[in-house]
């Protein structure tokens, strides 16, 4: 079984030293928008807006990411390029009610099996998965077509997620989450992919010695690990090695990384058409300390890393194995080990 698994939108933002945001968050009537949530999407440094909608942001060195500006019952702001020199003026728009716009056929499986395949595919069934919760699940609703075998699940508002053994709470606000089935299924067992993104805010409510030491664990040999090592050049027994089938082979025979500044160009040589499916450029074989095994494969040539790991082609580049079972229950923010 391959999975595709992602958590962040493409990396616009590039940040070279520590510096202030200051602005102000209105509604179209100009309106002040307190407690409106401004974040960088995917990390730890975020604010809220006063009783006035002003707020000041400082970012450290090496950021790459969108900053993101939301309020409840509005439609999410995305923010790409600015000038820290100059404060911002976020006008956010009312939201409409997309439930209300989305039609939900009915089909032969309860919202109970649904809830929990959401669960297995979105958070993930390791231990600590397991004890990650969704606050507001009723948040959620599916669709599935029996026609296609595709699960799709959405929200209006953004999930609160308590991850209790790595001291986050998470906003997370899911922009796509789709599971293609074999057969006519719901159970994870028939999952031949599944494909999950969207915007997430962290917020570190517990940092005891426990928690970091978890922290750590869930890192190394991650699919964060991974892209920050690959760009970097980093394989050795203690980190990845890298395989080509069952042999063991140099990286750099199969990937041209080029350094942009703010990213990496990782470009991937194309494998003979007779060892993949039409669709595959390449497929390699992981193995992180001699333990964890782990299968990716590119269905694109060209894609870029920033400074953080953060990778664009999300939809393009498959995980299975180790590194696919860590979902969003193992999320650890992209500033994790960068100040």
């Amino acid at each position: 079984m391959k999975q595709l698994i992602t958590t962040f939108l493409l990396f616009t933002v590039s940040i070279s030293l520590a510096q202030t945001i200051k602005g102000k968050v209105v509604d179209d009537k100009k309106q002040p928008l307190p407690g409106a949530n401004i974040y960088f999407d995917g990390t730890t440094i975020a604010t809220i807006a006063d009783e006035n909608g002003n707020f000041s942001l400082t970012y450290g060195s090496k950021l790459n990411s969108i900053l993101v500006v939301s309020f409840i019952g509005y439609q999410t702001q995305f923010i790409t390029s600015f000038d820290s020199g100059n404060e911002l003026l976020v006008v956010l728009k009312e939201a409409s009610n997309t439930l209300n716009e989305v039609v939900i056929k009915k089909d032969r499986f309860t919202k109970k099996q649904k809830l929990q395949l959401f669960r297995e595919q979105f958070l993930g069934t390791t231990a600590i998965a397991k004890k990650t919760v969704i606050e507001n699940e009723d948040a959620l609703y599916f669709e599935y077509d029996e026609t296609q075998n595709i699960f799709k699940a959405y929200s209006d508002v953004p999930l609160i997620i308590n991850n209790v053994s790595l001291g986050y709470k998470i906003t997370y606000e899911l922009v796509n989450f789709e599971v293609r089935f074999s057969t006519t299924s719901i159970h994870s067992s028939d999952v031949y992919r599944s494909f999950y993104s969207g915007l997430s805010r962290f917020e570190e409510i517990n940092s005891n010695a426990k928690i970091l030491k978890q922290r750590q664990k869930c890192y190394e040999g991650s699919q964060l690990h991974f892209f920050r090592n690959l760009v970097n050049n980093l394989w050795n027994k203690d980190n990845f090695l890298f395989f080509k089938g069952s042999y063991q082979d140099n990286p750099n025979d199969y990937f041209t990384i080029t350094d942009l500044g703010d990213s990496n160009k990782v470009e991937v040589r194309k494998q003979q058409k007779d060892l993949a499916p039409k669709n595959f450029v390449a497929e390699f074989n992981l193995l992180f300390k001699k333990s964890k095994q782990s299968k990716i494969i590119f269905e694109t040539d060209t894609f870029y890393v920033d400074k953080f790991g953060n990778n664009s082609n999300i939809e393009n580049i498959i995980f299975s194995g180790y590194i696919a079972q860590q979902k969003v229950g193992e999320l650890l923010p992209m500033n994790y080990g960068i100040e």
